[in-house]
């Protein structure tokens, strides 16, 4: 049963992406504001289609960065995305060079200052500040995944140096966000468990700190509160499946 429903989510996700992103294609023209606008009311009830039709719940924990800053989050799925993109007042999100291809999305999400990178070409650290100091206005919350891609639960992959140098050369406070979406909403598939996933902000790094303690301290952080929260999530998926 829990199948069926985890295939109805993700027709009805997908499916509302596809109408919303040609019903409000005037809007990307038009303005960044109302483009803006237009992707949280999506996200809004696409967490809402997830909650009704799985049982699947978005908690967000923590301060809720207001100003700008760049924030630093662990990635395990596309939940993250939403709950974070919901969350952040003017979110700017870093996102693979593939993405830009995709159709409607690529589309918005350049349209409110989302900037690619190529994953794969050397340099891309240069290359992706010369995008965020060309692209980005000065307001709102630039959102990196350290470790460059979606990770699934209890797996290790290095942190790469993208955050800790925005958060240099920009000057700004890096904030510090885990999650345990992807033992809900795994990084494949389209099974979707019942529970409540989370999105926990951490501690802000204030500017200026050096770089290889900044590094030190986000990947501590982040991965000890992940794995924090996956013991919790476990433990749920587990008394669920007792029932």
């Amino acid at each position: 049963m829990q199948w069926a429903r985890s295939a109805l989510q993700t027709l009805a996700v997908f499916g509302l992406m596809g109408i919303m992103g040609i019903v409000g294609a005037p809007l990307v023209l038009w303005s960044r504001v109302w483009t803006l606008w237009w992707m949280k009311l999506y996200v809004r009830w696409a967490l809402a289609m997830t909650r009704i039709i799985c049982g699947l719940h978005a908690e967000i924990r923590g301060p809720v960065p207001a100003g700008p800053a760049v924030v630093a989050s662990k990635h395990q799925s596309l939940l993250d995305v939403l709950m974070l993109f919901h969350a952040l007042p003017e979110p700017h999100f870093v996102m693979k060079r593939e993405l830009v291809w995709v159709p409607v999305f690529g589309q918005y999400a350049l349209r409110i200052g989302c900037i690619w990178v190529a994953r794969e070409q050397r340099g891309q650290g240069q290359t992706m500040m010369r995008r965020l100091q060309k692209g980005w206005s000065g307001t709102g919350q630039i959102v990196i995944y350290p470790q460059g891609t979606r990770v699934p639960p209890a797996t290790y992959k290095p942190y790469r140096r993208g955050a800790a140098l925005a958060y240099a050369e920009l000057g700004l406070p890096m904030v510090l966000a885990a999650t345990n979406v992807g033992w809900f909403w795994p990084k494949s598939g389209i099974m979707r468990r019942r529970g409540t996933a989370v999105v926990e902000f951490l501690e802000t790094l204030p500017p200026g700190l050096p770089r290889d303690q900044v590094m030190r301290r986000m990947e501590t952080a982040i991965e000890s509160a992940s794995e924090t929260l996956g013991v919790e999530a476990a433990t749920l998926i587990g008394r669920a499946a007792a029932r």
